[in-house]
């Protein structure tokens, strides 16, 4: 059988066929299921532009929330996440399909009963992840366009995240501990220095996208090249920032529960020390 064969479509874009190798799936496509009968059978080939969700788990969890959301959202979603996959050479954990429309549907909802919520990451998630964070302006603006409704900055930061967990397969909740940390990090640097970032400067953007970057090889357990020699020497020349650095890599640690290696205080050394020298430059 090189087709789907439908079973049941369950609203115009959303159908439960058998698949070839997968057994039964939920196919997930603009129109898919208009006038679709069953028994009804579509080339494996048609399939490029839908969506399959394969795990069972998934497909229950997408079911039971299909009646919940409106059809006209169904869509756009699914025009977001066809958007998303044609611009990431990584494929998609299938999980974005409930997360994003489950998100979405909720915050829509908060927004016509006049509840805001105000987003504690923005700027962080605009500086860490553009990529993400463009994909995210796209979704609100399709929403403003189809919808009239206008969900604003702080939800494009949020489906950032939402999508940045699609991307690496990670938990949109370790996503978010990993936001909350470098937003921590920050704190910590700024109040140390006695310094406040501001969040449109390149200080802010080098600072955070070195913390992403070591949180990145922490999580990941990639060794990082000892410095050697020039670790003793940082250490001696500037005591008050590898003191920092050596700080921040503990706050790490703890809170990522994973070793960070010591040539990690010395590379942030480095980085904390220029931020050091612009502060004072800026007193003069």
């Amino acid at each position: 059988m090189s087709s789907l064969h439908v079973d049941k479509a369950l609203n115009n874009n959303v159908i439960i066929a058998q698949h070839p190798e997968h057994g039964e799936v939920v196919v997930i496509g603009k129109g898919i299921g208009f006038n679709r009968k069953t028994s009804d059978n579509i080339p494996l080939m048609a399939v490029e532009k839908m969506f399959i969700l394969k795990n069972q788990q998934e497909q229950e969890q997408y079911k039971q929330l299909l009646p919940q959301v409106d059809e006209a959202l169904i869509e756009i979603i699914n025009e977001v996440i066809t958007y998303i996959a044609e611009r990431t050479d990584v494929p998609l954990n299938e999980h974005i399909h409930i997360a994003l429309t489950d998100h979405i549907s909720f915050a829509l909802k908060r927004k016509e009963q006049g509840i805001v919520i105000q987003n504690p990451f923005l700027y962080e998630t605009r500086e860490i992840y553009p990529e993400e964070y463009r994909m995210g302006e796209y979704a609100v603006r399709l929403i403003k366009e189809k919808l009239g409704v206008d969900l604003g900055m702080d939800e494009i930061g949020f489906i950032a995240l939402h999508i940045y967990s699609a991307m690496t397969n990670q938990n949109i909740s370790q996503v978010r501990e990993h936001s909350q940390l470098i937003t921590d990090l920050v704190s910590l640097v700024s109040k140390q220095l006695d310094y406040s970032f501001e969040t449109e400067s390149l200080d802010y953007s080098r600072l955070l996208t070195h913390l992403r970057f070591a949180l990145e090889r922490v999580r990941r357990g990639d060794k990082v090249e000892e410095l050697h020699k020039l670790d003793s020497l940082l250490k001696l020349e500037y005591p008050e920032m590898y003191s920092l650095a050596w700080k921040l890599t503990k706050v790490m640690e703890k809170r990522l529960n994973l070793p960070v290696y010591p040539a990690e205080v010395g590379y942030l050394t480095i980085h904390l020390q220029r931020l050091y020298q612009r502060k004072e430059e800026e007193k003069k």
